[in-house]
């Protein structure tokens, strides 16, 4: 595949979507077919299962069902959207990617990294991402930032033992994965972190 896969990782509240939008604009310009995603969604049969994902009424949903389901939904977006554009030369970046399940499923709900790699190497047939940007931010202020915005989904409403499992995980994660995942500064202004990202893109692609 010729194309340039981008994932965004981070705890809730650390400004991904800003990120996102302001790395698609500068690719944009630059002429190149950018396509943005998230999961779990990016595909109509995604989006279904990110409301059942997400929904507090499934507060009885096991660790499992909860795994399965983020892998479900990765593959049909995987087979929909993201090998298609890589195909065609496009760039995709996908806000979250299988990081998300190994710090979300494995680290903080306790099932083990290996399991879930197993689990979603059926999802993405080994599918990895060219680089990844760690949007790092404390999970206290990161919730400070998602209760500002909007009401909690069933994810962001767990308690805060489990967020800071989470942003552990990230942090365990990116450093045994220096190569592929670049940690950065979410408290800094939006523009200097887009500034670093354009950087480490800069590598990447041959302006």
């Amino acid at each position: 595949m010729s194309g340039l896969f981008i994932t965004m990782e981070g705890t809730d509240g650390a400004g991904k979507t800003t990120q996102i939008n302001m790395l698609k604009e500068s690719l944009d310009s630059r002429g190149y077919h950018v396509v943005c995603v998230r999961e779990p969604g990016g595909t109509p049969i995604g989006e279904k299962i990110r409301s059942i994902i997400i929904d507090k009424e499934n507060g009885g949903m096991c660790n499992m069902t909860e795994a399965m389901l983020y892998a479900a939904a990765r593959a049909q977006l995987v087979e929909e959207v993201i090998l298609p554009v890589l195909k065609s030369g496009g760039v995709i970046i996908s806000d979250r990617f299988v990081d998300s399940s190994l710090v979300y499923q494995g680290y903080a709900r306790g099932m083990g990294e290996r399991r879930i790699k197993n689990l979603n190497r059926y999802a993405i047939d080994d599918l990895e991402p060219d680089i990844t940007f760690f949007l790092r931010l404390k999970p206290e202020d990161g919730l400070k930032r998602k209760r500002s915005q909007a009401e909690l989904d069933r994810i962001e409403s767990e308690n805060f033992n489990f967020h800071q499992r989470v942003y552990d995980g990230y942090v365990s994660l990116a450093r045994r994965n220096k190569k592929r995942i670049r940690m950065l500064d979410a408290l800094k202004e939006p523009d200097e972190i887009h500034s670093e990202i354009i950087s480490e893109i800069d590598k990447l692609l041959d302006w």
